[in-house]
């Protein structure tokens, strides 16, 4: 391989465009700008920008270049061409040494083919999870797979992810089990102290967090679950608190379902720091996010998972989450035998969490600084980037 030549510090481009991925790039980035080590230099896409924008400041994310490419009702493949065309421009402009993404986003998958494009390294934060299912959860699934095909560095959350990859021939010396960094996060922020809990706390209650926003959902699949929690709500025992997705497909599919009942308070999307205070304040989640679905267990808070695959089996495996699929019986049976049950509720709620202690973010920068043989205090040194899947020389 020839030698590719990187100044220490280490350029690392770190790419994100929606919440979820801010939320977990955002100790990396912190990380790195504590860090003689590295220059961060990270770009938003603006795929989710008035839910990102809001968060960025206060989770310390260092300055930014921001990508003007959002436009409304947008097809995914008008969208992609466009992030790798303004991505591709940046890298080159910027010229990092390695670039980052997280997770199976537009905006991951994009920026991890520009950066290959450009003889770029990848580094996939967040890689080997899977579902089996090409188009479901839809795009992630394929997403992931095709990121998984580009990156140099696979930083992946458990053990099974871990192996999900090995066993599609990643060389397990580029496959790294770190845990996730989204308890990084969900731990400093609660230490922080700063968030507030969007429940009314009223005596009696019990307070039941629902968040929805899945393509696969949208439709009359949302339609019929909006109608699951009207019914939930009708029990009169419950609070249930809804941050509204800013899509409108989720608000077109939950609005005329939900609107009006005095049980349930649908708010516009929370910040970070707000919902976090508000999952830590719950009883119960209903959810079809991923992320959720890591941090609802780092704080014991059992978990019902909205739709048909998941690519976070451990969560169910231990037994802090149930994968209850879409149809609305089947929901409202789900919630009212936890609700009904305190045996039930009591070995969900302290099933513990399979997502990690905290310290993925150390893991990845520790990884990548030793590949990178990275020195503060040297000349320019030789990246030690072997040979395969992944990996580029300059010539």
């Amino acid at each position: 391989m020839s030698a590719n030549l990187i100044n220490s510090p280490v350029r690392a481009m770190l790419v994100l465009g929606t919440r979820p991925e801010a939320i977990k790039l955002a100790p990396v980035a912190r990380a790195m700008t504590a860090s003689e080590l590295f220059e961060p230099v990270v770009v938003t896409t603006g795929q989710h920008r008035e839910m990102l924008h809001q968060m960025l400041d206060l989770l310390q994310v260092p300055e930014r270049t921001a990508l003007d490419v959002m436009r409304e009702r947008q097809e995914l493949s008008t969208l992609t061409a466009r992030l790798v065309d303004g991505l591709g421009e940046v890298i080159r402009a910027r010229r990092p040494d390695v670039v980052l993404v997280q997770g199976d986003t537009t905006t991951a998958l994009t920026g991890a083919l520009a950066a290959f494009y450009e003889h770029v390294p990848v580094a996939h934060v967040e890689a080997g999870l899977r579902t089996g299912v090409l188009d479901n959860p839809f795009p992630e699934e394929l997403n992931r797979r095709l990121i998984g095909r580009v990156a140099r560095w696979h930083f992946a959350p458990t053990p099974r992810a871990a192996a999900h990859l090995v066993a599609e021939g990643i060389p397990a010396s580029e496959v790294f089990t770190t845990g996730n960094t989204v308890i990084d996060n969900l731990l400093w922020v609660l230490e922080k102290g700063t968030g507030r809990s969007h429940f009314t706390g009223a005596d009696g209650l019990r307070r039941v967090l629902l968040t929805l926003h899945r393509r696969e959902n949208q439709g009359d699949t949302m339609r019929g679950m909006g109608r699951a929690i009207r019914r939930l709500a009708d029990r009169g025992d419950v609070e249930i608190l809804l941050p509204l997705h800013k899509s409108p497909a989720v608000r077109d599919a939950l609005l005329p379902e939900l609107t009006g009942h005095p049980r349930v308070r649908v708010v516009e999307p929370l910040g970070y720091l707000d919902f976090s205070a508000t999952l830590a304040a719950c009883d119960l989640v209903l959810t079809d996010s991923g992320g959720v679905q890591e941090e609802a267990p780092a704080l014991g808070k059992p978990a019902l998972v909205l739709r048909t695959t998941t690519e976070r089996p451990e969560a169910v495996e231990a037994g802090a989450a149930r994968l209850v699929g879409t149809v609305p019986e089947v929901i409202l049976a789900a919630v009212e035998r936890l609700l009904d049950s305190p045996a039930d509720y009591e070995r969900m709620a302290t099933a513990g969490n399979p997502f990690g202690d905290g310290h993925a973010t150390d893991h990845i920068v520790a990884q990548l600084a030793e590949d990178f043989g990275a020195d503060a205090d040297a000349a320019p040194v030789e990246a030690r980037l072997p040979e395969g899947p992944g990996s580029y020389s300059t010539t």
